[in-house]
């Protein structure tokens, strides 16, 4: 049995009406009768009316219970999303910073000082020096001669404490000589041997400068230069050849 709530209001309120108004109109046996009749129905009333509150308690809890589980879920997504949004920039991040890292790494590398072999001896050599030594030596080798002049000027200006730079001094005079400057070889030559007259290149210097000098027909001070070379440098190659233009000039 289904009862709206002024139903039930109804029958508990028609229930407490005075019993002396329902005695009038039965006898004793039919009046008490009724009286338990009416009492009965109003226990029943009121169990189904705190039934019907309880059932719709329940249900109002119910509901309530599935709207927060709702937003729960709702608000447990959003954080999701979030978590997943700042996982994923801080992996972008991490992999930024790991190749910063690896880029920087590889690039003090490069700066860092390393160990070359140059005419028998081991020195340590800075890679901008290196470089520039090579791209001044690759512009000789390849012909160019006024560039690798340049390229080996600016070389000697830039690291004139490097150890490459009795070589690049020595290249120097050759290339000024290969472009038949005999004047500025000579020059560049004898700034060999004044600044580095240990080095393996100052023999052979001393020899580029007695040939510019025969060219130059100053045949007097090429075989000054010739003879100094036998002495500063005796045993060398460059001595030996020295000898033998010592007996073809006259």
């Amino acid at each position: 049995m289904k009862f709206t709530k002024s139903a039930l209001m109804a029958a508990l309120f028609a229930a407490t009406l005075p019993l002396t108004a329902s005695a009038g109109l039965f006898d004793d046996d039919e009046a008490r009768k009724a009286i338990m009749d009416l009492k009965s129905k109003v226990a029943k009333l009121e169990a189904d009316l705190k039934n019907l509150i309880d059932t719709k308690t329940d249900k109002n809890t119910t509901l309530d219970m599935i709207s927060q589980q709702d937003q729960l879920r709702e608000e447990v997504a959003r954080l999701r999303g979030q978590t997943e949004i700042l996982l994923n920039e801080i992996q972008v991040a991490q992999k930024r910073q790991k190749d910063f890292y690896t880029d920087l790494d590889a690039r003090m590398k490069k700066l860092e000082p390393r160990q070359v072999t140059i005419d028998g001896q081991t020195s340590s050599v800075n890679m901008d020096e290196q470089n520039a030594y090579d791209n001044a030596m690759a512009q000789f080798k390849g012909g160019d001669y006024k560039g690798a002049a340049n390229a080996l000027g600016d070389f000697v200006k830039r690291f004139g404490a490097s150890a490459y730079a009795p070589n690049a001094q020595y290249w120097l005079g050759n290339a000024y000589y290969a472009q038949g400057d005999c004047k500025n070889a000579i020059s560049a030559q004898q700034v060999v041997v004044k600044t580095w007259p240990d080095s393996p290149k100052a023999a052979d210097a001393m020899l580029n400068i007695a040939s510019c000098q025969t060219e130059l027909k100053a045949v007097n001070n090429a075989k000054k230069t010739l003879q100094d070379l036998i002495k500063n440098y005796p045993g060398t190659p460059a001595a030996a050849t020295a000898k033998d233009r010592l007996k073809s000039i006259r």
